[in-house]
């Protein structure tokens, strides 16, 4: 599952199966704080605390062995009439009845060899009579007719996944001409029993096969091999679909819709084709290939590494609309949400694949072996989010990759500082929605890549191998991976395990330097400065390099003290001491030295995050060598470093910026990366003016192909030239692109007049932008609201009425806060045109004060409109 991350972090799901509902009625009453943390009783003494919430994997009473589902389905009602067959068998002992998840559903009957059985169905669980006692060594196969009710369901989810519907029907009468209907499920982490009985649990596993009766329009998608279609006397068409190999109940998946496939392959090792299909609204087919081509070059890169051939029958992808997060691994069968969508051009500027990588890699870290509990949720989400880091440090070079793992560390601290720190495998989460967060994903990521630094390359991905073929189709957890290392590579990796997995937080690491009396050597001190009674006292075995004369000199040290120092010698010149010379740590790191010794580092290292570091602290360095270093830095080889010296423009004298000003001229134009481009648009626009300025903007709208260089260029003529940028935005309405129409926006948002209010109907309610753009464009329309006459304001209180009811998630999440914000301004508005009319009347002047008037009372009615939105 890939979270969707913005301002906004975090991800989460609901616990729940057959056997558990004692068990969790059970841990509810020990999370009362009297129980907790202890009351005093009539004699005044005080109970002993108890230990603290403990969330362990599922008991497993029985096992699931097949599951085969004969689905049709209710568009008008948003319902899914269907039929369940349940092979099962006890786990371990003997029993006479089996539980199931099945949530918000009609019951209908339920039977055994054509013999109906007594059931209970209540608070989500059928529990069936099964009629006698089986052994473990007895299978059983129970039928179940039912009805899905999506709707029914009292709805819940996370900032990541927005709901836990599990089965989801987009505009499914046709009412709205913009969004093709469609149908898709959602199961992670237990949602799938809103779909179908089953034990909804990571460590439950089961083979199935769905047929699908659909409307012989549809194209339908599910897990395993296509076994065929049989056309119905009605009209309908059955789909069949088989996964043979068993995999968690939350990994099944449905697709329903008029989707064009664009079919592709991907050749196995043996020579033998596998089916590599692109499933995509009939607009996008010609970008399909655009968007996944590179799936089959993936899944051959990581059954490489791995030493483990991709397992299963196909790898197809589909792009659903609506949709509750940002990407979910459904075995062979993966979704993303419509922010996927991107045409050519829109793909020079941004891609999906490192969300491609992050669920194919899944389909071995979480579909082939599977967190057993949600407390080891970071045994599916860390190699995930690991494998973004793998294929950019393959597809495009180790400094994207750095750069990237650098915007995930941060993602951890930010996370963490907002909701808290807490084990990596954590046990004591009040909720299994907590377990997606910036720990799960982000740290366990990080905590990979300094493992395998630590074992070297063949060690670590050997013992990802032993791992894999271990547990294949299986339920694993932590310690397992751990067993698998230290097997491998023959190390004791406790100490590793216990402070990464088992403990909190990270290290805080003061970092100082100086001579010793001999001028030959360098003292490094370090200290951790972390709270050590509530984060381990780390043992970090890392390398410092040290830059002198000579050259470099690495030396290995392992920091397991609070504090220590380290004697380093050098010869001749100290020109750096760079700490942490591999860029491993997952730490917080205070390091003082001179401006010169960062300097240097930016040529001594060839690793992104001590260059990035040597460029921004070296370059106020003196005599010069901070002017040269930026300068310099303009043309790394290295995209980002080169938008990090455009920032370090303001640092230059005269002389500098000068001659940067005609460097950055040139990277405007033409730089390979967009990014630095627009980067350096943004610099020249505030520091150009005339005709140098304009040529460069206009040049950069009219040829560059990149939308977020025109947008740039766009935003930078509406500061120079407010009429020329009107200009230019008009002839830009008629773009595809959602990034340059959020440009055109905040144009008309700051100097568009009444007329622009139709573009901003169009855009927004027209379905023409796709995600934040949305959410931006709207708050520049309430931006340009702010300026409008009360009788435009009315107007466009119709296009508020169509976010609330069809904007996406953040855009509506966002709602409040726009209408909120016009409401107060409006309400400033009128409190001054009343005292104004007061004035005037008491002057004599009734027809002014009448005009007024007719203002005030057209604002009240804008008013009204926006308490009407805020109503539920």
């Amino acid at each position: 599952m890939l979270r969707i991350l913005a301002l906004f972090t975090v991800a989460g799901f609901l616990f729940a199966c057959g056997s558990s509902k004692e068990k969790e009625t059970k841990i509810a009453s020990v999370e009362d704080e009297s129980v907790l943390y202890g009351t005093e009783d009539e004699s005044g003494i005080e109970h002993v605390k108890t230990q603290e919430v403990y969330h362990p994997a599922e008991t497993k009473y029985t096992d699931l062995v097949h599951t085969s589902l004969s689905v049709s389905f209710n568009w008008e009602k948003s319902e899914l009439e269907g039929e369940a067959r349940i092979t099962a068998k006890p786990h371990f002992y003997a029993t006479d009845s089996l539980v199931l998840d099945a949530k918000s559903m009609l019951i209908h009957e339920v039977k055994m060899d054509g013999k109906p059985l007594t059931f209970n169905y209540e608070n989500d669980f059928l529990t069936i009579d099964l009629g006698k006692t089986f052994t473990r060594n007895d299978k059983y196969t129970v039928y179940i007719k039912y009805t899905a009710r999506p709707e029914e369901r009292r709805e819940g989810g996370s900032a990541a996944i927005t709901s836990d519907k599990g089965l989801f029907f987009i505009n499914p009468k046709g009412e709205n001409p913009n969004v093709m209907p469609q149908i898709w499920t959602q199961g992670e982490t237990e949602a799938s029993s809103v779909w179908f009985p089953t034990i909804d649990a990571p460590n439950a596993k089961t083979t199935q096969e769905i047929f699908m009766t659909v409307e012989d329009k549809y194209v339908t998608l599910s897990n395993g091999k296509f076994m065929g279609s049989q056309k119905n006397e009605d009209g309908t068409r059955t789909d069949h679909w088989k996964q043979d190999l068993p995999h968690a109940p939350y990994l099944f998946m449905m697709g329903v819709g008029e989707f064009k496939v664009v079919e592709d392959q991907y050749i196995r090792q043996d020579s033998s084709v596998m089916p590599v299909n692109y499933y995509v609204e009939p607009e996008w087919e010609e970008y399909a290939d655009d968007i996944f081509g590179e799936t089959p070059e993936m899944i051959r890169y990581f059954s490489e590494i791995l030493g483990v051939e991709y397992p299963w029958d196909k790898y197809h992808q589909i792009i659903v609309r609506d949709y509750v997060s940002g990407a979910m691994e459904n075995t062979g069968a993966v979704v993303y949400g419509d922010w996927a969508y991107r045409t050519e051009r829109e793909l020079l500027d941004a891609n999906a694949q490192s969300t491609i990588a992050h669920e194919l890699f899944h389909h071995w870290f979480g579909d082939l072996v599977t967190c057993e509990s949600w407390a080891n949720l970071t045994l599916n989400e860390s190699f995930a989010n690991y494998s973004q880091y793998l294929w950019d440090e393959h597809r495009y070079g180790k400094d994207e990759a750095d750069y990237q793992a650098m915007i995930e560390e941060n993602g951890y601290m930010q996370s963490a500082n907002m909701q808290g720190y807490h084990d990596l495998v954590w046990f004591a989460h009040k909720n299994k929605e907590d377990m997606f967060d910036g720990h799960s994903y982000n740290k366990g990521g990080r905590i990979l890549h300094m493992l395998r630094n630590h074992l070297g390359d063949e060690a670590f991905f050997k013992g990802l191998q032993l791992y894999l073929k271990t547990h294949s189709f299986k339920a694993a957890e932590f310690h397992h991976l751990r067993l698998a290392f230290e097997e491998v590579s023959g190390q004791d990796l406790n100490w590793f395990f216990n402070q990464w997995y088992l403990g909190s937080g990270h290290p805080q690491l003061k970092v100082r330097q100086k001579m010793d009396s001999t001028g030959t050597h360098v003292l490094l001190a370090v200290e951790q400065t972390q709270d050590l009674d509530e984060w381990p006292l780390f043992i970090l075995p890392i390398k410092v390099a040290v830059h002198d004369t000579q050259g470099e000199h690495i030396h290995e040290i392992v920091i397991d003290k609070e504090e220590e120092v380290f004697t380093l010698p050098f010869s001749g010149e100290l020109k750096s001491v760079i700490f942490d010379a591999d860029e491993i740590l997952l730490a917080e790191i205070n390091e003082k030295k001179e401006e010169e010794q960062y300097a240097f580092q930016y040529y001594l290292s060839d690793k992104f995050k001590t260059r990035m570091k040597g460029l921004q602290k070296g370059a106020t360095a003196s005599n010069g060598l901070g002017q040269k270093l930026v300068l310099d830095a303009l043309g790394d080889p290295f995209w980002k470093i080169r938008v990090y010296a455009i920032n370090e423009f303001e640092h230059l004298d005269e002389v500098g910026k000068e001659k940067a000003l005609a460097i950055i001229k040139n990277l405007a134009i033409n730089d390979p990366k967009s990014q630095v481009r627009a980067e350096a648009i943004e610099l020249l626009s505030k520091n150009l003016i005339g005709d140098d300025l304009f040529d460069v903007l206009t040049e950069s709208v009219n040829t560059d192909q990149s939308y977020l260089v025109m947008g740039a260029a766009i935003k930078g003529m509406a500061k120079a030239d407010p009429m020329k940028a009107l200009a230019q935005a008009e002839q830009l309405e008629g773009e595809k692109s959602s990034q340059v129409l959020s440009s055109v926006a905040y144009v008309y948002g700051v100097h568009g007049t009444e007329k622009h209010a139709a573009f901003f109907s169009d855009v927004l309610t027209q379905g023409k932008l796709k995600g934040f753009d949305q959410l931006s464009t709207m708050n520049i329309f309430t931006q340009y609201n702010a300026r409008m006459s009360p009788e435009v304001v009315l107007a466009n209180m119709d296009v508020y009425d169509n976010l609330k009811e069809n904007g996406g998630f953040y855009t509506k999440m966002f709602l409040g806060r726009n209408t909120d914000y016009l409401k107060k301004n409006i309400e400033g508005t009128v409190s001054e045109l009343e005292e104004k009319s007061k004035t005037l009347n008491e002057e004599g002047n009734a027809d002014e004060a009448n005009n007024l008037n007719t203002q005030i009372e057209t604002w009240k009615k804008v008013l009204g409109r926006l308490e009407s939105l805020s109503a539920e």
